[in-house]
């Protein structure tokens, strides 16, 4: 595979990443409980999107460090997805991509790395966007939300530090049992809160599972063997702007639609320029090292 064809499928993956908010916000769920949708959500997307991923499993090998990423991303897909229920969905994908922040601290108090003083510039642009995106929060009749998307940005950190943890694994064999752990876990509070899905909420479960998480990994997997890493990282920052656009052109005319507010969309453009400028250092220092 050339490097071209490898960053259109890291597109094409980022792009269908970027629907999840078309499925959380969908009027055919609309009769599941606010309270419980996230989770069961979580539960049938892992569900489905664990069948796809089978395809890209080479080797498999056991080790008790799946547990804690297992975990973390049971929790990360949990909460992200509640917390898209109960705020507007820019607001969500924006409040995980605080997670920088979090790898930044988990990487310098548990694994001793220093951040380079040539980082400071970006890490204040970074600073800059996500006290921006905090700001336009509604902190009195979303608590619940905001503090939902923070903890999915805590746990998309623990699983960016666990990743590297285990990089002696087959990353498709670390997600393949992540969606597993995800399913396992939160199977008790699907069947307890009586959660099944109708024929049409099924078929849409199984395009959410199949097409927009199993699917992007099957062909960042694929990708991510001829392009660049702070290249596909680069590419993977269409998600969070795009996600936005598909939630107005789907949903604008319903009467329960909430337009981004700019402040959301101004420290989010920030949070993007921030994460290209370190992308850039990273770069940079490779070309010099090499």
């Amino acid at each position: 595979m050339t490097i071209s064809s490898g960053r259109i499928l890291i597109i094409l993956a980022a792009l269908l990443w970027s629907t999840s908010a078309l499925f959380v916000k969908s009027p055919a769920f609309g009769d599941w409980a606010p309270e419980s949708r996230g989770v069961a959500l979580a539960f049938w997307r892992a569900m489905f999107a664990g069948l796809l991923l089978t395809l890209c499993v080479r080797r498999i090998r056991w080790d008790k460090r799946l547990l804690l990423s297992g975990a973390l991303f049971a929790a990360m897909n949990a909460s992200y997805l509640s917390a898209m229920v109960f705020v507007e969905a820019s607001q969500a994908i924006w409040l995980q991509y605080t997670a920088p922040f979090w790898v930044l601290a988990g990487s310098w108090l548990l694994l001793r790395e220093r951040p380079p003083r040539s980082h400071l510039a970006s890490w204040l642009v970074l600073a800059i966007g996500v006290g921006l995106v905090l700001s336009t929060c509604d902190w009195l009749t979303s608590p619940l939300g905001i503090g939902l998307g923070l903890t999915s940005g805590l746990c998309f950190a623990g699983i960016v530090l666990t990743l590297r943890w285990m990089r002696d694994l087959d990353s498709a064999w670390i997600i393949l049992v992540n969606h597993a752990v995800t399913a396992l876990v939160l199977a008790p509070f699907v069947w307890q809160a009586g959660v099944f899905p109708n024929a049409t909420q099924g078929t849409m479960l199984a395009l959410f599972g199949m097409l927009q998480m199993g699917l992007p990994y099957v062909l960042f997997a694929i990708a991510i063997r001829a392009v660049p890493s702070a290249q596909a990282s680069a590419l993977l920052l269409l998600e969070p702007l795009f996600l936005p656009l598909w939630v107005w052109f789907a949903y604008r005319h319903l009467p329960n639609y909430q337009p981004p507010h700019w402040g959301t969309l101004a420290g989010g453009a920030l949070i993007v320029i921030g994460l290209l400028l370190q992308l850039c250092q990273r770069v940079d220092h490779a070309a010099r090292q090499g």
